[in-house]
């Protein structure tokens, strides 16, 4: 199946007589007709339903249908994005390990590694912008477990160069791993590229129409977790009976024990009405990205002719830095611009609160356009060099393009500059 159809069909099957839409189970526990069944499913989780905290029948439909749509071996989704990205590290690091993350990440993100796993004992080194692979070489350590990086970046829209990262994450026996929410399968499946382990933010393009939170892991099942980095997928693991993940499990190693393990102690499992949202939403991501690209071109256009804009950022700009990596890893590249307003922070605000249009939200890939100020928004815990290695100005908006008709956004853009004054 192609990716419309998937979206569409992909993950839930009905049979005779049973619901056309995937059905909400709003149940936390499951059955069983004897102690021995249920024994049993506790020695080897993986084998039924036991408790909605490790899986629930309608999230695990969604979760068959991102993996589908990534082209993984298998996917677990969480309550958040954030989530999603925390797990994905500590699947495979513990206290005393090092991460490589690209400097142009979502600020979240940045907070999480350089502050919260921190406290719990991982490094994590940035990569700058520019770096050679000698450079970015020099930074891996005898405990580095994993490279990070966004195929479409948080606000700086850089393009990650898929290919060129997993060759080097790969000479170093490591994953790498890719935060693919702006893009979605829709617009580049990084797995063919060479990435490894697949993470979204369910709450953006995914679901579109701003009403769950949530994220997702999705595994490639192509990395070599025996290369001798990676013990705690290799040796048995004393919380599941002496499982060795790898021996037990094969390609799935990583999926299944970030679901057996992680999602056991931690908890963060959707609940089963927002899988059902997130589903809704999926159903329709294909013709969606379509118009968001579309539309978000024709934004990016018309904001590089206006005088009263300094700069603008849009990997389907054929003037962007980022064009050509956006031709080979990208069929479109979302709908979210970044435009740097003249006369700085002042004027980038005073631009935002005269947008009658588009919503000013602290949020983005929704179906209606918003708009948010990052240097003082999102990205308002980081320090001045921080920002810097981000690619955040102070005059910078991030500009989410909706589906409304293209000419009403650009009018709401027109009025609002009009008042801009430098």
């Amino acid at each position: 199946m192609r990716d419309e159809t998937k979206c569409l069909h992909a993950g839930y099957t009905p049979k005779n007589g049973e619901p056309r839409v995937v059905p909400i189970v709003q149940s936390t526990t499951y059955v069983y007709d004897s102690t021995e069944e249920v024994a049993s499913v506790f020695d080897e989780p993986t084998k039924s339903l036991i408790y909605s905290r490790f899986a629930n029948p309608t999230v695990m439909a969604v979760e068959e249908k991102i993996a589908e749509l990534e082209g993984g071996i298998g996917a677990m989704c969480t309550t958040s994005g954030q989530a999603a990205s925390l797990l994905s590290i500590l699947n495979i690091c513990k206290a005393g390990d090092s991460i490589l993350a690209a400097a142009e990440i979502y600020g979240g993100t940045i907070n999480l590694f350089s502050h919260t796993i921190k406290k719990l004992g991982i490094e994590c080194i940035y990569i700058e912008k520019g770096m050679s692979d000698e450079e970015i070489d020099a930074l891996f350590k005898p405990n580095t477990k994993a490279v990070f990086g966004e195929t479409i970046a948080n606000p700086a829209l850089t393009v990650l160069d898929i290919e060129r990262f997993a060759n080097i994450a790969h000479k170093h026996g490591v994953p790498l791993i890719v935060d693919n929410t702006f893009a979605t399968p829709i617009l580049c499946k990084p797995f063919d590229y060479g990435a490894d382990i697949v993470i979204h933010s369910t709450t953006k393009y995914m679901d579109g129409h701003a009403v769950q939170v949530g994220g997702v892991i999705v595994d490639s099942g192509k990395f070599d977790w025996t290369n001798g980095n990676f013990p705690d997928l290799t040796e048995p693991d004393i919380t599941y009976h002496g499982i060795s993940y790898t021996e037990t499990y094969g390609k799935a190693a990583y999926i299944i024990k970030a679901r057996m393990q992680l999602m056991r102690d931690f908890g963060v499992y959707p609940a089963a009405h927002s899988a059902f949202l997130l589903n809704l939403g999926l159903e329709t991501l294909a013709v969606r990205m379509e118009r968001y690209c579309e539309n978000a071109l024709k934004v990016a256009e018309y904001l590089e002719k206006s005088d009263k804009i300094e700069s603008v950022t849009y990997p389907g700009l054929e003037s962007d830095e980022n064009h050509e990596l956006a031709r080979k890893y990208l069929k479109g590249s979302s709908g979210v611009i970044s435009f740097v307003i003249k006369g700085g922070r002042d004027n980038a605000i005073k631009f935002m609160d005269s947008l009658k249009l588009a919503s000013n939200e602290v949020h983005v890939a929704d179906i209606r356009t918003c708009v948010l100020h990052p240097a003082s928004e999102t990205h308002r815990q980081l320090s001045d060099e921080q920002l810097v290695l981000a690619g955040i100005e102070p005059g910078m908006v991030r500009f989410s393009v909706g589906l409304e008709n293209v000419d009403d956004i650009i009018e709401d853009i027109e009025q609002a500059l009009a008042d801009i004054r430098y």
